[in-house]
């Protein structure tokens, strides 16, 4: 037996080699009686105690039959799909010594034992002197994570091409959907009918991408934030990395994913080994909100995760607001407005280091310019923190300008093509090679002594440029760069604990959740245009709970897109995620930043409730509209936002069912203003009366009529249990 159990209380051992991991949302069933790598034979719905006997039952009437034309015995595939059992889908491991060995076929060796919750396998196959193990871990949220380990027992080098898990999934999950995008318009959604063949989402660019699926899932047809079921995975890879869905002919499907190795990337030397990144898989019986739920608690029980214990403070970034204009008067001036209005973090934003008058030049040389700051960055943080906030700085430390006194020093410090020339410019920069030992070195001591002199809370950490062609010593060096930036992120985190950093990827572009296990909070986009961002926050927030969703408040006039929104639209898609602003607010008219100051008197009021609840979305038949909300655990109070994206017909949108609430119970309904007076739309009937009393079951069957709203308008709805 390659596989065993702890004793669940209530839960009999099964000895046959079937391990049954179980949650109330989840359940994922393995069968471990070998010889070859554990099968599972159901992930999905919770099946509730299952004995031997019925794991058994379970295993005989799920058996497929023979099929004509097909190998003589049929063998399910394993967690990692092994082409020796007559699999002829893509197979997990890839790989070769100098073109042998290139078909491993492994048998379960020795059992592990895990916690309740976990199972581990050991596996071999010594004709080809290869080990894996693998780890499996469900969550009581119901999120299941997995990982494996390839182990190189032979002599000679073992050429490894790539390793990745795939979990299976049931024919009636016969609609995909993942997410797309490019840069300022991230994670759009894509959604078609699951085919026969392979779906495959690779990114190539050296970080997670704008355009990269943050997760792939599969669902009965027709499935909803609210309705049908949805199974979803997600790679936790901040380098190259593949999802993918695959339908074989004969009949099984599968979601699986893994790095993306590039050619000659990880040879595993005699003893060496790889381990991948972890895949996160979810299901869910109530649809997309099921899924989120899952993945949200996952993150939300983390040590240290910021939530109600741990307030997210409303931010002030500088970028919109003076770009490269440094003038230490002029950002004091700024930082008095903020704290005046209820700011509580001030970021000063890229152009504070030697040379850096615009994006050409200086990154590399973190060192305070003299010649902008005589006196450091002293007047400026002492300045802020007097004023009651805590100061905030932006680097992008992975990179370096060609123009930078550094890259004149060591110009061998970048990634570079396997002739030695520099990869094609992108934004006037190159990539520092950190798995070099004297970049990484440079870097951490220069970051290090930045967080020692000055009293900094918070790293704006920037990443403006993809990974094309970059080589380390000639080889290719993506994988080592990015296992080197997160030892460098572990180290810093590790020196400086109380430092919160943000993973800023020029906006979007790493957004995953192994880098989230360094970071304490993603920026969605660089676009801060309020339509654009009801659709990057949506998405993003299927996977990431809003706390950890940079969402600021920028000028009327977006400087992304050039539309212009009224302060209500934009403060209403901003409060659901990690409040902030950035834009030039000395240059306000007072009764604008008066709104301003309530917007965020709000959103300090609501944030307990908004970084703590569930998020939930109610499935409209028009487009054009999107009503989400966040509900209290206890199902105590919610708020809800309705945004109107473009016209609608009708004009007055129908009563809308509240999703999440309790049918037993009676509500006070509020309607808010998320920026204050005055009115940003035509108020409903009911709203004139002031809070009304509406039976909970009257809110989730029938729902609520909302205010007639323009384009581009949103308005709250404030709902608390009446006591």
């Amino acid at each position: 037996m390659g596989i065993r159990p702890v004793q669940k209380a209530g839960t009999p051992m099964h000895p046959s080699g079937i391990l049954h991991l179980s949650t109330d949302e989840a359940c994922i069933v393995l069968d471990a009686r070998g010889p070859g790598l554990p099968a599972v034979a159901h992930w999905g719905a919770p099946l509730g105690d299952l004995d031997g006997t019925a794991a058994d039952a379970l295993l005989r009437a799920t058996a497929p039959p023979q099929v004509g034309n097909a190998p003589d015995t049929w063998t399910p595939p394993g967690l990692v799909p092994d082409p020796g059992t007559g699999y002829s889908g893509r197979p997990g491991l890839r790989g070769h010594r100098s073109g042998t060995d290139w078909a491993a076929s492994f048998t379960l060796d020795g059992p592990r034992t895990h916690d309740t919750a976990s199972a581990a396998y050991r596996a071999t196959d010594a004709s080809a002197a290869l080990t894996l193990t693998g780890e499996l871990h469900l969550d009581p949220s119901g999120l299941l994570r997995l990982r494996h380990t390839l182990r190189n027992d032979g002599d000679t080098p073992y050429v490894l091409d790539g390793l990745e898990a795939a979990l299976p999934v049931p024919r009636r999950a016969a609609e995909l959907l993942d997410f797309t995008g490019r840069w300022s318009r991230e994670r759009h959604p894509q959604r078609h009918p699951f085919p026969t063949g392979a779906w495959v989402r690779e990114s190539r660019r050296g970080r997670t991408g704008h355009d990269a699926t943050i997760g792939l899932l599969a669902g009965t047809p027709g499935f909803g934030f609210r309705s049908g079921e949805v199974w979803g995975v997600h790679t936790a890879w901040s380098g190259g990395h593949v999802t993918y869905a695959e339908r074989l002919p004969e009949g099984g499907a599968a979601l699986g994913g893994g790095e993306l190795l590039l050619p000659g990337e990880v040879i595993l030397a005699p003893g060496d080994t790889y381990t991948t990144p972890w895949i996160h898989a979810a299901y869910s019986a109530r649809g997309l909100d099921g899924i989120a739920a899952a993945f949200h608690r996952r993150l939300r029980a983390r040590p240290g995760h910021p939530g109600p214990g741990r307030p997210r403070p409303v931010v002030l970034n500088t970028w919109e607001a003076v770009y490269f204009d440094h003038d230490p008067g002029r950002l004091l001036g700024l930082a008095r407005t903020a704290a005046r209005i209820g700011v509580e973090r001030f970021v000063l934003d890229d152009g504070w280091f030697r040379g850096r008058r615009d994006d050409t030049a200086g990154l590399g040389d973190w060192h305070v310019d003299p010649d902008v700051w005589p006196q450091g960055l002293h007047p400026l943080v002492d300045g802020v923190r007097g004023l009651g906030m805590e100061f905030g700085l932006w680097v992008e430390p992975e990179m370096a300008n060609p123009d930078s006194a550094l890259y004149r020093a060591h110009p061998g410090w970048v990634l570079r093509r396997p002739d030695g020339a520099l990869p094609v410019p992108w934004r006037h920069q190159q990539v520092l090679d950190l798995a070099h030992p004297g970049a990484y070195a440079h870097i951490l001591s220069r970051l290090d002594a930045l967080l020692g002199e000055y009293a900094i809370g918070y790293l704006k950490w920037d990443h403006n440029r993809d990974l094309i062609e970059a080589g380390h010593q000639g080889r290719a060096g993506v994988h080592a760069q990015t296992t080197a930036v997160y030892r460098l992120l572990d180290e810093l985190r590790a020196r400086h604990p109380r430092v919160e950093i943000e993973s800023c990827s020029s906006g979007g572009g790493r957004v995953d959740l192994e880098i989230l296990e360094r970071t304490d909070r993603v920026w969605a986009s660089d676009c801060i245009d309020p339509l654009e961002r009801q659709t990057v926050q949506l998405w993003t927030g299927l996977f990431l709970p809003p706390e950890l969703i940079g969402a600021h408040v920028g000028a009327a006039r977006s400087h992304t897109t050039g539309r212009t929104h009224d302060l209500s639209f934009r403060v209403a898609t901003a409060l659901f995620g990690h409040f902030g602003i950035e834009w030039d607010i000395t240059r306000v008219p007072p009764e604008e930043l008066e709104r301003l100051a309530g917007a965020i008197a709000l959103y300090k009021e609501l944030r307990p409730l908004l970084h703590s609840g569930d998020a939930v979305h109610a499935d409209l038949t028009d487009a054009s509209d999107v009503l989400h909300g966040t509900v209290a655990a206890d199902r105590s109070e919610a708020v809800f936002c309705l945004a109107r994206l473009a016209s609608a017909e009708p004009a007055a949108p129908d009563p809308i069912p509240l999703p999440g609430l309790d049918p037993a119970r009676d509500y006070e309904v509020t309607l808010l203003d998320p920026a204050g007076p005055p009115p940003p739309h035509p108020a409903a009937p009911w709203s004139t009366e002031g809070p009304i009393r509406v039976p909970g079951r009257v809110l989730t069957a029938v729902g609520l009529r909302f205010p007639a709203l323009h384009p581009e308008q949103a308005c709250l709805v404030r709902v608390r249990t009446v006591c």
